[in-house]
């Protein structure tokens, strides 16, 4: 594995950790009131777009994080849907 991978890799891993205490937040209380629906179906949105511009080139860094990233955020859109 190149250095060029293990940067994007890495990358990938935090952009997704950063989503991850957002999301055990709304999982432990099941509160969303102050989470933006239009924010976070954008960045949904764009996630899976990277995602499948990862695929396209190739990359795994950008399929990982992207696909990662993603399901966390449609996570927190189906929550936000659910509890307002």
């Amino acid at each position: 594995m190149d250095n060029i991978t293990i940067i994007g890799l890495l990358a990938a891993l935090l952009a997704t950790l950063s989503m991850a205490p957002q999301v055990i937040k709304v999982y432990k209380t099941k509160k969303t009131r102050d989470l933006s629906l239009g924010a976070f179906t954008t960045l949904a949105v764009a996630l899976f777009l990277w995602f499948i511009y990862g695929l396209l080139m190739k990359a795994i860094p950008l399929i990982a994080g992207n696909a990662l990233g993603f399901i966390l955020v449609v996570y927190l859109v189906v929550m936000k849907a659910r509890h307002g």
